[in-house]
């Protein structure tokens, strides 16, 4: 074996530290992921307390025209989602933000105990409903299953509020909605 060998498996000469390797599937998957452009949702819900709490999401797509319905993934890791407590019957609130949310959606993607303390909302029957969002959709989960370290979660959607405004969209890590 040549020094130049060893060097390889080894790291640099003398360093005693292996040099990284070549991403792992976990890591290229991460990176991959990133550059698919998608939408950016606020999820909202009841806690157990009656309280509001809500979390960002990237992963939100239609899924059925009949019914009419939404699928999401949310981490199970979150403080929000074991609050959110995601079971079938659970109601919750889909807000798609739009460009001019990104203050929003930081909030919301944030670590606070109190996410609604200075956002304008109001209650929607059971489900906190953000004021201002071009989109707004009521829904009711209708399927709820695990899957790594998410939850699937199929909303109905049983009332829905529409306004004008360009998306608010995630792109390589980025809350932008220019895509130049």
């Amino acid at each position: 074996m040549s020094v130049r060998q060893r060097e390889d498996e080894r790291g640099s000469a003398g360093s005693g530290r292996p040099r990284p390797g070549p991403p792992g599937p976990a890591e290229q998957f991460t990176e991959a992921m990133t550059r698919l452009v998608s939408g950016v949702a606020v999820v909202s819900a009841r806690r157990a307390d009656g309280s509001p709490c809500g979390l960002l999401v990237s992963s939100v797509s239609s899924y059925s025209v009949a019914p009419p319905s939404v699928l999401l993934a949310l981490a199970r890791g979150s403080r929000t989602y074991r609050a959110m407590d995601a079971r079938v019957g659970t109601p919750f609130g889909v807000h798609l933000l739009g460009s001019a949310d990104e203050a929003l959606a930081k909030v919301f993607a944030g670590r606070s105990e109190d996410k609604f303390a200075d956002v304008p909302w109001n209650w929607d029957e059971d489900t906190p409903r953000i004021e201002g969002v071009p989109v707004y959709l009521r829904c009711r989960a209708a399927a709820v299953f695990p899957h790594g370290d998410h939850t699937v979660l199929v909303g109905e959607v049983d009332g829905c509020a529409l306004a004008d405004g360009a998306p608010l969209v995630y792109y390589r890590r980025r809350l932008d909605w220019h895509l130049g």
